[in-house]
């Protein structure tokens, strides 16, 4: 067997692993857990659990779209990350303060005073690193397809036997701050439209790479395979 014989399949997995390196990161999400997932229980605590997929920097700002049913002034922080603050917004919060290190999770918990009568609840995330760099967790599932980008969801067992939703639960008012009604692309989605630009490039240059790898590799591998064919290397 010819030293030639070992370089070129040697070269195309190199190009393969580029592409598992390259695309690795796009496990990453946003997962969300609850102490009474019930629909209509009471002072509940949500967990949230942000990855992070960054190289360069840490996660410093969640941006959070509350489901139908939650109220921004029906949540205050239970635990987060040394520093970080929550600040309620149109219709959501957000949580953030110093950057985390690089590669550190965000974790942090609120209370809710109650949740609604619901099956499931969504709370579309957009991750903020201290670079400027946007995720946004926002897709929902559509037509059986699971989502790129999916939301987190929280799934709800049934009422208990005899649960009311509480009158002195607080309700959203007319302000700037807190619409009456929930809007089919909330204003924190919207605002972060901009921001996301710079890391949907990032993206579409990393969908780049990913094929010009493959087409490399494959290209690489039937080269070596006519020509061994030729010469009658084994």
């Amino acid at each position: 067997m010819t030293r030639r014989t070992f370089i070129l399949p040697a070269a195309s997995a190199a190009a393969f692993a580029a592409v598992l390196a390259v695309a690795g990161p796009a496990a990453a999400h946003v997962e969300v857990s609850a102490s009474d997932p019930r629909a209509l229980a009471k002072n509940v605590t949500l967990t949230f659990t942000s990855e992070a997929e960054s190289d360069t920097s840490g996660i410093a700002k969640l941006q959070i779209v509350l489901p139908k049913g939650i109220a921004p002034d029906a949540v205050s922080l239970a635990k987060a990350p040394a520093g970080w603050k929550l600040t309620p917004s149109e219709g959501g919060y957000t949580v953030g303060g110093k950057a985390l290190a690089i590669g550190t999770d965000a974790v942090y918990s609120i209370t809710v005073t109650q949740l609604p009568d619901a099956k499931s609840l969504a709370f579309k995330t957009i991750e903020t690193y201290g670079d400027g760099s946007v995720d946004r967790w926002i897709e929902l599932p559509s037509g059986g397809a699971e989502p790129e980008n999916p939301a987190p969801v929280l799934a709800l067992k049934p009422a208990a036997p005899g649960a009311t939703a509480s009158s002195a639960a607080p309700t959203p008012t007319p302000s700037a701050s807190v619409p009456t009604t929930e809007p089919s692309t909330s204003t924190t989605e919207r605002a972060a439209e901009k921001a996301a630009e710079k890391d949907d490039d990032g993206n579409g240059t990393t969908v780049a790479i990913v094929a010009a790898a493959v087409v490399i590799a494959a290209g690489l591998t039937l080269w070596w395979f006519r020509r061994n064919r030729g010469t009658g290397s084994a």
